[in-house]
Formats: C-alpha cells, sequence, structure tokens
C-alpha cells in the first residue's frame, strides 16, 4: 500500500513557493497534484508526490533556507484535528506526545521519537526509507515545529538547540535568526530540544476537554486511513462507548462487527489485549480531564465508564502514585 501525505498540509508548501513569486500550477500539473483536493481536509496524496513537490519547487526557487518559511505560513489548519488539539493541550508535552501519536494524520513518511533526561526533552524526526529525506524538508519541519510551540507558549520561546543531519548551508544566519539557540549540522539525528521545565509548563490555551474531542477526532480519522489497524479500531470503540458505563469486549467486538474470539486473536497479534487498551485510553483521558477544573471527580469518573467514584480513584492511584483529589493541586 502506497504511503501518503495529508492534502491540507500541501497548502504550506504552496505558499511558500508563493513566496518566491513562483506560481505553483505548473509544478502541480508535472506532478499530477490536483490542486481542488488540497482545500479537502479527507484528501490524501501519495508521499512520493510531495516528496518531488519539494524536491523540483527548491530546484527553481534555489534558496538553500527554502524550508525555513514554514514558521511564516504555519496555520493549525494544516494539521487538521491534529493542529487544534495541540493548541488546546494542557502543557508542550502532551501536544508533543499527541503530535508525535498521530502524525500519521499529517504524512506516513516519517514518524516521530521523543526522549528526556532530568534536564533535556528531546524531538527526534525519522524518515522511513521512502522519503528523500531532503534538507528542505527537515528544515521544514523543525521550522514548523518552533512556530507551532511559539503559538503556544509565547513568541520568547527559544529551543535549548536544533540539530540537523544535513551538511551545513553556504550561511546559516536564517537558521539563528529563526531558532535563536545553538544549530548544528551533519549529525546524527535530526533532533530538537527543549528544557523540561519549558516542556511541563502549563499552558494559557490549555482546554482539555477540547483537546479530547480532537483527540477522538483523529482516532477515528487513523480507523479511516488504516481500517486494518484492529488496536486504532478497537481504541475508537472504546472512546465512543466509554460513558455507557458498561463496556465490555463483547460491546465493542459487536460495534466492530466482529466477534470476541476474532477481535481477541487479531489483538494478541498485534501484541495487545482488550483490557490495556481499555487501561491505556482510561489512563490517557484522566491525565485530560482531571487538569480541567470545570469537570467534577464525579463527572470524570461517569466519563472514563466507571461505576464508583472510588473504583475511578483506586485506579487513578495505580496510574500516577497519587489520588485524583492531589493530582488536580499539583
Amino acid at each position: 500500500m502506497a504511503l501518503t501525505y495529508s492534502a491540507p498540509a500541501v497548502d504550506l508548501t504552496l505558499k511558500i513557493i508563493e513566496s518566491y513569486g513562483i506560481d505553483p500550477d505548473p509544478l502541480l500539473r508535472e506532478l499530477t497534484i490536483d490542486p481542488a483536493l488540497v482545500e479537502d481536509p479527507n484528501a490524501r496524496f501519495r508521499y512520493t508526490q510531495i516528496d518531488d513537490l519539494w524536491y523540483r519547487a527548491s530546484e527553481q526557487v534555489g534558496d538553500e533556507a527554502f524550508g525555513l518559511r514554514a514558521a511564516r505560513f504555519w496555520h493549525p489548519s494544516h494539521l487538521g484535528a491534529l493542529g487544534y488539539a495541540w493548541l488546546s493541550s494542557s502543557s508542550l508535552r502532551t501536544a508533543l506526545q499527541r503530535f508525535a501519536r498521530y502524525i500519521r494524520i499529517l504524512t506516513e513518511g516519517a514518524e516521530l521519537e521523543l526522549s528526556e533526561t532530568d534536564e533535556i526533552f528531546s524531538v527526534i524526526l525519522n524518515y522511513k526509507e521512502i522519503s528523500r529525506q531532503q534538507a528542505t524538508r527537515t528544515d521544514s519541519f523543525m521550522a514548523m515545529l518552533v512556530a507551532m510551540i511559539r503559538c503556544n507558549y509565547g513568541d520568547e520561546f527559544n529551543p535549548l538547540s536544533v540539530a540537523f543531519t544535513h551538511d551545513p548551508p553556504s550561511d546559516s544566519g536564517p537558521y539563528y535568526e529563526l531558532f535563536r539557540c545553538p544549530v548544528s549540522f551533519s549529525v546524527e539525528k535530526n533532533q530538537f530540544d527543549l528544557s523540561i521545565q519549558d516542556v511541563d509548563k502549563r499552558l494559557v490555551g490549555s482546554h482539555p476537554r477540547l483537546a479530547q474531542l480532537n483527540d477522538q477526532v483523529m482516532t477515528e480519522y487513523l480507523v479511516k486511513l488504516d481500517r486494518d489497524n484492529i488496536t486504532e479500531r478497537v481504541k475508537a470503540a472504546i472512546i465512543d462507548q466509554l460513558p455507557s458505563g458498561r463496556l465490555s469486549d463483547g460491546m465493542v467486538a459487536e460495534a466492530l462487527y466482529m466477534n470476541v474470539r476474532t477481535m481477541q486473536r487479531r489483538l494478541q497479534q498485534e501484541g495487545t489485549t482488550f483490557k490495556t487498551l481499555l487501561n491505556e485510553v482510561r489512563q490517557d483521558l484522566a491525565d485530560t480531564y482531571i487538569r480541567d477544573s470545570s469537570l467534577t471527580l464525579n463527572e470524570i469518573s461517569f466519563m472514563l465508564g466507571f461505576s464508583e467514584i472510588s473504583s475511578f480513584s483506586r485506579a487513578f492511584k495505580r496510574w500516577t502514585g497519587k489520588a485524583p483529589s492531589t493530582y488536580r493541586r499539583v
């Protein structure tokens, strides 16, 4: 199956091309990219088409810093529900975790790896073999990422450092001007480092319930994107049925039009179980809900499908080591 790229995200590439006074239409025709689909939130192009678009565009523009202009033109709509979930995340940590989890909505040609030490939180961009791993595309991702973070955190945000695997440009000035931090080239990983303090700071635009609604939209989108992904299909069904309070593997299997044994067998092939996924979904949603001060603990317990608040409290303490009321005060 061909890997794909989100059509609305292509609008960012087109805006960068147009900023150089170049009409992108001839390129789109050459690469058989239908410009009408760019405005369709559900449309996708083959990843190789967009890789070719970046390659041909950078050839025509002739600017080594071509990709950095992504910071100027990025808009949440380019990422769909992921963009709006990002804006309503409670912290950069939760925002970056969302980005890593749902990056397939943007592109199937790359993955995000998150790692941390006591002081540094790192975002690492890993390309899949299908990609040319173009310098301009890496630049555009890092530029978009810093613009996204500044949109949440404020323009005063600066990463600790940014690193690129590609060779250094003839003029590195635009890189330092944009990132305002140490920048390195020809290194092993494409890496964006933040301080743990910045990552865990509560964001002004935090809206956990809105973020969770967008999470549900993205989960459902991934199900449509990969109908063979039984794990995501089960998670989507769990999220949909949690508030009923009567959730069971039989109910989820029925919603997916399969019998329980078939669902259990397919989950086992993916290295997981219904109980594991139920616990993961509840834990993830609990962390979102508990940060929303407008929700009572009774309401959260109901929304997560627990019959009693005591059951929710025990589960929450098992997940975090703290009682819900204590965790909410931290």
